[in-house]
């Protein structure tokens, strides 16, 4: 079965929640994450522009910033260097190591960004763990639910889940546009081209990329 350390450097995990990564599936994070959450209490020290809405037990750490129009909903913990940018959206039990950005139109749900992870334009991730300095780029969407709600599997494994995203190893950078299947893993260090649908597993150190047909043909109304 893959291991949790295969994808992300564990040192690099802020202490108060390496425990979270303790399982031997990547995916276990997810359950003691909602835990976890609901232990967090209201602390806000850093910087929250006037016109950002937060709601709950949102912890920000000095240094920490919350944009103009950003809606954070907790439990959340935005640790000191991470950033919510304008128009941003956390929707509950979101963890933001330092470095780590939201920034505007995206949105994060029960997920995890570890230290320089980026989700900085237009992009969508629900139950996902984002490595050490991943990034994403402009309208990548982590997918989190079936079609037809079945039991999401990674790697063959059968997690018990209806909702996973992606589990993205360390230093892994995600083109535009592209979308990442329910119970997508993607090993460290692996490029995915822009405009890229990807699913199931993508080993360490792989490209990935999506080559359609460009087509050029005369216009039948031409002289």
């Amino acid at each position: 079965m893959l291991q949790t350390a295969e994808l992300f450097d564990l040192d690099t995990v802020p202490s108060p929640w390496r425990h979270l990564f303790e399982g031997e599936a990547p995916w276990s994070f997810l359950e003691r994450l909602d835990a976890f959450a609901r232990s967090l209490a209201d602390d806000r020290r850093g910087e929250v522009h006037p016109t950002a809405v937060l709601s709950g037990a949102v912890i920000v750490e000095p240094g920490a910033v919350i944009g103009p129009h950003a809606y954070v909903v907790g439990p959340a913990w935005l640790m000191a260097g991470s950033t919510v940018g304008h128009g941003a959206h956390l929707r509950g039990n979101v963890l933001l190591a330092p470095g780590s950005i939201v920034n505007h139109a995206s949105e994060v749900k029960r997920s995890i960004l570890l230290g320089g992870a980026r989700a900085p334009h237009f992009n969508y991730v629900g139950d996902s763990v984002l490595g050490n300095r991943v990034n994403l780029g402009a309208g990548v969407k982590v997918a989190n639910l079936k079609a037809f709600g079945d039991e999401i599997r990674v790697d063959g494994a059968a997690t018990g889940l209806r909702k996973l995203g992606a589990l993205i190893g360390d230093d892994v950078s995600v083109g535009c546009n592209a979308v990442l299947a329910p119970g997508t893993v993607i090993g460290p260090r692996s490029v995915v081209y822009h405009g890229a649908t990807v699913r199931g597993f993508i080993p360490a150190d792989s490209i990935v990329k999506f080559k359609p047909e460009l087509v050029v043909t005369k216009h039948l109304r031409a002289g």
